[in-house]
């Protein structure tokens, strides 16, 4: 009876360390680095408010893709401002809403009610992905329309989502989007009345909706937290789902893709890995990484040809996001990897006081080469 119990004993202890030692996958692997960059956030990962998604690649012999995706602190019910990343689902459903009105194309022309200039669909959509231009997205907006952008998204399942106010302009809320003219690609001319929207404009009910000790107005202090609830609402894994579907629009129902010709998909994807430099940017201002946080938002160094990285980042408020497939064709690399982080140590909103250079891009830019890397030894093997 005893030696049962010896071996019952020792048999456990050996269940349990072989259990602590299990090979951990790798975003774990990643994220319990020594490196400084991302030690320092994980260390602290709450103060962070850290969210994570890093999805696997899986093809089979007939090229067909499947996903496994491995999440850290996912939560939409954690609420972060989205920033500039609402300007994805903007200029896909810009080129969508376009192919249900007859003789346009993504080359035709539109100009905005109050504005003398005339704006080409390919050239804005081009800013955005570029260098995150807030007027070129806004113009869209105007084009698109609150119902159609949140109602399109929806009902592809690509909820929750809700897009209430512009970025970076007067009267970012107006319900009211402005009448559009549009140029045809037959000559003709078409005007798209202003409209009122239906949007939902209920104050969000999530985690965190309220943040930090106070914020600033028109330079005056006020102390109290930040409170976002009238804010964009775009969730990490519906940030992260838009992109499956624009990369691998064949791993979804036909319900659940975007309405886009191959042409405009295909020029949304060449836009998204597009550098500045090479979309007629001054490239010492913008650099190669100057939108692209991962692998490379920490550096100046141009990024190697054989890097693409199709993306889309944001950053206001203290708060970073990137949403990126990174591909090496030359050494068969591929993943997806999106993250959000919070890097505003005074806790104070609207100061333009915040940690980007010191915590929140050293962290992605480590994060998204040490998964390179770890890809990289995984197809080296």
């Amino acid at each position: 009876m005893k030696n049962s119990s010896q071996i019952l004993f020792i048999s456990i202890v050996f269940f349990l360390v072989g259990c602590s030692t299990l090979k951990k996958n790798i975003l774990e692997e990643t994220l319990s680095s020594k490196n400084e960059s991302i030690k320092r956030v994980m260390d602290n990962p709450t103060q962070f408010e850290l969210q994570i998604i890093y999805t696997q690649i899986i093809r089979n012999q007939h090229n067909e893709v499947k996903f496994k995706d491995y999440t850290y602190n996912l939560n939409a019910k954690n609420y972060f401002y989205p920033a500039s990343t609402i300007k994805f689902p903007i200029a896909i459903l810009a080129l969508e809403k376009l192919n249900t009105i007859q003789n346009t194309s993504m080359n035709s022309e539109f100009s905005i009610e109050g504005k003398s200039d005339k704006n080409k669909f390919t050239e804005e959509i081009s800013k955005i992905f570029a260098v995150s231009d807030n007027d070129a997205s806004n113009n869209l907006l105007e084009f698109i329309g609150f119902d159609y952008l949140n109602k399109s998204m929806h009902s592809k399942g690509l909820k929750p989502f809700r897009i209430s106010h512009r970025l970076s302009t007067p009267d970012s809320g107006n319900p009211i989007t402005k009448s559009v003219t549009l140029y045809n690609d037959d000559n003709s001319i078409l005007t798209l009345p202003s409209v009122l929207s239906k949007k939902d404009n209920k104050p969000l009910q999530l985690n965190k909706i309220k943040k930090g000790i106070g914020y600033m107005n028109d330079e005056k202090l006020v102390q109290i937290p930040f409170d976002f609830s009238k804010k964009n609402y775009y969730p990490l894994e519906t940030l992260h789902n838009t992109l499956k579907r624009i990369v691998f629009p064949e791993a979804f129902k036909k319900r659940e893709r975007f309405n886009l010709t191959k042409k405009d998909r295909e020029f949304i994807l060449f836009s998204m890995q597009n550098l500045p430099k090479n979309a007629g940017y001054d490239p010492t201002k913008y650099y190669d990484g100057y939108c692209k946080f991962f692998m490379f938002g920490d550096l100046k160094e141009p990024i190697p040809e054989n890097i693409k990285i199709y993306n889309k980042v944001g950053d206001a408020y203290g708060t970073l996001i990137d949403c990126a497939y990174i591909v090496d064709i030359k050494n068969q690399i591929e993943f997806m990897i999106s993250a959000t982080i919070l890097v505003n140590k005074d806790q104070v909103f609207n100061d333009n006081i915040y940690d980007y250079d010191e915590v929140g891009l050293p962290f992605l830019g480590k994060l998204g080469r040490q998964l390179y890397d770890k890809n990289f030894k995984k197809k080296s093997n």
